[in-house]
C-alpha cells in the first residue's frame, strides 16, 4: 500500500494514505493509539463501495511522521488544514477510532468551515473532569498506562518501550495475550477477524519507536486545547457497552458536552468490534453531510 509524505510549513513530515482522487466526498480518518494511517481492508472496501475518498494521516511520532514534542490534541487541526490545502480539498468529514476520537473532534471544533461532520468511535473522554470518572471500568493495562502518563514522560517511556517490544514481535495470538485485560470476547473475535492487518498496523506505527504513542498518552491527560461545549459541527458518538479500553461513561460524557451530538450505544459491541461492524453506517452518515454541503 503506497503511503505519501507531505512536508509541513514547520519542516515536519506528515505521512498519509490517500485513496483519491475524487474531492467531493472526502473523509479524514484518525487512527487509534498506538496506530498509523494505514486503513484496514474493510474500511477501504466500504469507502470504495460508497464512493468515499478516504485519507488516513499518521499522527506525529508514529511511523515516518516527524515528532511534534509537547503537542496537544488540538495540534492535529493545523496539520489537517495544511493537508487539505495541499490536496485542494475544500470540505471533508472526519472520524476517529479510540485515541483518534479526540483528534477527529478537534478538527470539527477548530476547522468548522472545513469539517462538516465528525464521528467518534470508542473515543476517549477528557481527563480531570468533575463529571467523568476517567478510570472506572478500564482494563488493568490501560489503568497502568494512563497512571504512568500522569507521572510524566520518563516513567511512561519505560513502560511503552517494554510494550513496544512485545507488540512488534507479536502474532495474533500473542497480541490477544498481551492485551488480555482489555479484551472481552467480542473484541478477541474482532482481532482474529482482522488477523495480520492488526499486526502489520502495530509494526508500522511503532517502526521508529514510541514517540507517537508517548505524545498521544500525554496529550490525553492534559487540556485538549478546545472546548467541546462550543462545538456546532454535527457529531455521532458510537460506543460499545462491552468496551474495557474506553468504557461507556467516556462516550456518555462526550455526548453530555457536545450539544450537536447523537450517542449510539451498542450493547453487544466492544472497542474494536464497534468500528469493524458499523463502518458502512458511519461512512454513509458522514457522506450524507458531505452531500448536503456540496
Amino acid at each position: 500500500m503506497a503511503l505519501n509524505q507531505l512536508k509541513l510549513s514547520d519542516g515536519r513530515r506528515l505521512e498519509y494514505f490517500d485513496s483519491g482522487p475524487d474531492r467531493r466526498y472526502t473523509v479524514i480518518a484518525h487512527h487509534g493509539t498506538p496506530g498509523a494511517g494505514v486503513p484496514m481492508s474493510y474500511e477501504l472496501a466500504n469507502a470504495a463501495e460508497l464512493g468515499v475518498r478516504l485519507i488516513f494521516p499518521t499522527r506525529p511520532g508514529y511511523a515516518s511522521s516527524s515528532t511534534d514534542p509537547g503537542r496537544s490534541v488540538a495540534s492535529v487541526a493545523s496539520d489537517i488544514k495544511e493537508l487539505l490545502d495541499y490536496l485542494e480539498i475544500a470540505t471533508c468529514a472526519c472520524y476517529g477510532t479510540s485515541g483518534g476520537g479526540p483528534h477527529a473532534l478537534a478538527c470539527g471544533a477548530l476547522l468548522p468551515d472545513r469539517v462538516v461532520a465528525v464521528a467518534s468511535l470508542s473515543g476517549v473522554g477528557a481527563y480531570g473532569q468533575d463529571d467523568l470518572d476517567f478510570f472506572e471500568g478500564m482494563g488493568d493495562d490501560n489503568l497502568d498506562e494512563f497512571g504512568l502518563a500522569l507521572q510524566g514522560a520518563d516513567n511512561l517511556s519505560q513502560y511503552l518501550n517494554e510494550a513496544r517490544e512485545a507488540m512488534v514481535a507479536a502474532d495474533v495470538d500473542s497480541i490477544i495475550a498481551t492485551m488480555a485485560t482489555l479484551l472481552t470476547p467480542v473484541d478477541v473475535a474482532a482481532i482474529r477477524h482482522l488477523g495480520k492487518e492488526i499486526v502489520d498496523d502495530f509494526d508500522h506505527a511503532l517502526s521508529n519507536g514510541i514517540d507517537g504513542w508517548l505524545d498521544d498518552d500525554l496529550a490525553f491527560v492534559k487540556p485538549w486545547g478546545f472546548e467541546l461545549d462550543a462545538m456546532t459541527t454535527p457529531v455521532q458518538i458510537w460506543q460499545g457497552d462491552q468496551d474495557l479500553m474506553v468504557p461507556v461513561q467516556h462516550s456518555s460524557w462526550l455526548a453530555n458536552h457536545i450539544h450537536s451530538s447523537e450517542l449510539l450505544r451498542l450493547p453487544d459491541e466492544g472497542h474494536l468490534s464497534t468500528p469493524l461492524h458499523n463502518s458502512t453506517k458511519i461512512l454513509s452518515w458522514l457522506k450524507g453531510h458531505l452531500r448536503d454541503n456540496l
